[in-house]
């Protein structure tokens, strides 16, 4: 299991500080939320904070869009070269030419579903992704609980995926502990996303590591 620590979490006093302390306790990626305030009621940061970002990690960035205007978005972010720019398929009109736009930037597309939506929704999108996000709690705060629902959910992603692209990783995010991280793994899950659960420990490395199963 690949792990990528929410920087949602972290102590934005202290945000270089916590970005070099989970790429030094061997996470995968660094989980970067963009909320815009009107697709979700939250607001977040921008791309000099995640330029900031950027500098002090040492892992890849993993940027999951939660707005309205993706495009626009991908366009602010697209020169940090993250290793991943996901968009909400529940937002977008235009779903396979906003993966075109990012692929041809030199950034991996990905597509998330909300708790609510079904994996077909994207089932003629798989063969062009190369990761899906699954939340698995309601987007927009971290700190939520787990939505148990995701389980059969990925599953059946999971089924979909190693028939239709079988590069195309699966991540979640939401809720994720050393609890429920066996149940994904299980079900075909190849990274989740974990900020409280990270941050809240003393020992990063230590909680780093129980998610990797």
């Amino acid at each position: 299991m690949k792990v990528a620590p929410s920087i949602l979490s972290a102590d934005f006093g202290n945000l270089q500080r916590d970005v070099e302390a989970i790429c030094a306790a061997g996470c995968d990626f660094v989980h970067v939320d963009v909320m815009d305030g009107h697709f979700v009621p939250n607001l977040t940061i921008g791309p000099v904070v995640v330029s900031a970002i950027a500098t002090s990690a040492t892992k890849p960035l993993d940027i999951h869009l939660m707005v309205e205007n993706n495009s626009f978005f991908v366009d602010l972010f697209a020169p940090l070269k993250p290793e991943y720019i996901s968009f909400h398929i529940e937002e977008e009109k235009h779903p396979h030419r906003l993966i075109q736009k990012i692929r041809s930037l030199g950034i991996k597309p990905a597509i998330v579903l909300n708790p609510h939506t079904p994996p077909e929704t994207i089932e003629y999108l798989l063969a062009d992704l190369d990761m899906v996000l699954l939340m698995s709690v309601n987007p927009g705060f971290g700190g939520q609980s787990f939505i148990e629902s995701v389980i059969p959910k990925a599953k059946k992603l999971s089924a979909m995926r190693d028939m239709i692209n079988p590069k195309c990783l699966i991540e979640v995010d939401g809720g994720v502990n050393d609890k429920n991280v066996k149940l994904l793994k299980d079900v075909g899950v190849d990274i989740v996303v974990a900020g409280s659960y990270v941050f809240s420990h003393k020992d990063k490395k230590i909680a780093i590591e129980s998610l990797k199963i």
